[in-house]
């Protein structure tokens, strides 16, 4: 088809807008027509995308945005503090380990897709496993939702963490919004520390509620309003998950809805970046909150996710088997609805 290098392109239908960019696939911004037809836009665009000093930074932060989906997703950084039933299974990149995936670096190709749909695949370097993926999205044509499909196509067997990305823009006011998730089993701090300018939660405490995640400095807070009023950069995993977490922002009126297959994604990563990093691009003024279903332990990368870590050994899949030549698909939806 004509125009298959098109940096963007885009849907409109009776209940709203979206855009995908080539660059990891990136879905957003999205514009959903809620109830009275109000227009709202939950997708989070980072403020340095597409200015020209984002022309050095990894593919996955050029020009970040929306969701994405990550093959495999995580990767192998230092950890300061390491909890020390961690510390041992955490390691270097492996040859060839990109952040969050090939996926979430390289610039797709467009595919002829259904009429009302998009769709975009991208071939693996030869010495990956993952031989190629492929993501459509369609709008749903009777609702302000759009269905989203990822497929992974094995050329080897292996043993990998995957997820998905969804990263949701927040007002300014703290506590604006109400994270809303499904009822899960047990959640879990980060194991040690993400951004050592803004530490918040305990290292590698449990908790059973949002509302009273443990703290550095003791005692308990509620993660589950937000944006944070303390700047911040932590991460917080929910593992047995129903399959379900809504976001109500309560300032601008709306409640948006993430809903995916709990039997290949069993937990879900909360990513908190509250102002926390204070260097480039993010420059202390970052604000956003990622809804990230997973079968991966926080991201720590690959080898750790096929470790017998702490996540795995408690019985929550970190990481899925693949055999050679499978093709795998998974279905997720975004669905949004006035408050």
């Amino acid at each position: 088809m004509s125009g298959e290098t098109d940096d963007y392109r885009g849907l409109g239908w009776a209940h709203g807008a979206l855009t995908v960019q080539r660059l990891g696939a990136m879905l957003a911004p999205i514009t959903f027509v809620v109830a009275g037809g109000r227009q709202v836009s939950p997708m989070h665009i980072a403020p340095w995308a597409g200015t020209p000093e984002a022309d050095g930074l990894p593919g996955i932060l050029k020009r970040l945005r929306g969701d994405w989906s990550c093959a495999p997703f995580g990767y192998a950084v230092p950890v300061p503090d390491a909890a020390p039933d961690w510390a041992p299974l955490l390691g270097t990149p492996e040859a060839g380990e990109e952040l969050h995936g090939h996926s979430s670096n390289a610039e797709w190709q467009w595919l002829d897709g259904a009429h009302g749909s998009l769709a975009l695949t991208l071939d693996y370097p030869d010495a990956s496993p993952i031989a190629r993926v492929e993501r459509r999205i369609t709008p749903d044509p009777q609702a302000a939702a759009v269905d989203i499909e990822f497929t992974i196509e094995t050329r080897a067997a292996c043993r990998l963490p995957i997820g998905l990305h969804p990263t949701f823009r927040l007002p300014k006011l703290a506590q604006a919004c109400h994270l809303e998730p499904a009822p899960f089993t047990e959640g879990r701090t980060y194991p040690g520390t993400v951004e050592p300018a803004g530490p918040l939660f305990a290292i590698d405490r449990s908790f059973k509620d949002l509302r009273a995640v443990p703290l550095r400095n003791g005692g308990t807070t509620d993660a589950s309003r937000i944006p944070l009023a303390d700047d911040a950069e932590e991460l917080v995993q929910l593992n047995g998950i129903e399959g379900s977490c809504a976001l109500a922002n309560r300032a601008e009126g709306y409640r948006v809805r993430l809903i995916w297959q709990k039997e290949h994604f069993p937990s879900l990563l909360l990513w908190f970046s509250n102002r926390g990093r204070k260097f480039a691009p993010f420059d202390g003024t970052h604000v956003a909150i990622g809804i990230e279903p997973i079968c991966s332990p926080f991201g720590l990368g690959p080898a750790t996710a096929r470790a017998d870590n702490p996540i795995a050994r408690s019985g929550t899949s970190t990481a899925r088997d693949f055999a050679a030549g499978e093709i795998f698909t998974t279905r997720y939806r975004i669905e949004a609805e006035a408050l």
